[in-house]
């Protein structure tokens, strides 16, 4: 059994990568593996800590209902998130990778967000980027 990596952000680029990765891993057959990560330091305290931990609740209800094998790894390493996702995807051998991008405007555009260059650029397999409706 293969598996898909998806990086989760509770926003809306990070739910569009979720269900996306949640389609390609019951098209493929595959475990997903949900990965959010967050840096820590003092912007992550208690009232932040709650707050993922409902998101990932909410993440877990959603996966429940979907009929795929799946595992959530919620990670405060004081890594960067692209570094986190990558880390998991090549330790469980992905075969493939799912981000959600978000809007930019055109100047933006210009400059795509480092985490989702550096996963696109070092990642191991095939990278799938989404939009939010």
């Amino acid at each position: 059994m293969g598996t898909v990596v998806v990086g989760y952000v509770p926003k809306p680029e990070g739910d569009a990568a979720l269900h996306r990765a949640v389609d390609e891993a019951r098209l493929r057959g595959s475990k997903l593996v949900v990965v959010n990560s967050h840096r820590g330091g003092p912007d992550f305290d208690d009232e932040a800590s709650v707050q993922a931990e409902h998101d990932m609740q909410t993440v877990r209800a959603v996966l429940d209902g979907s009929g795929v094998d799946y595992d959530v790894r919620q990670l405060v390493r004081g890594f960067e998130p692209a570094e986190d996702l990558l880390s998991i995807a090549e330790a469980n051998d992905a075969e493939l990778i799912v981000i959600g991008l978000r809007r930019r405007s055109p100047v933006g555009k210009l400059i795509l967000g480092s985490n989702a260059q550096r996963v696109l650029l070092d990642a191991h397999c095939p990278v799938l980027a989404v939009k939010a409706d």
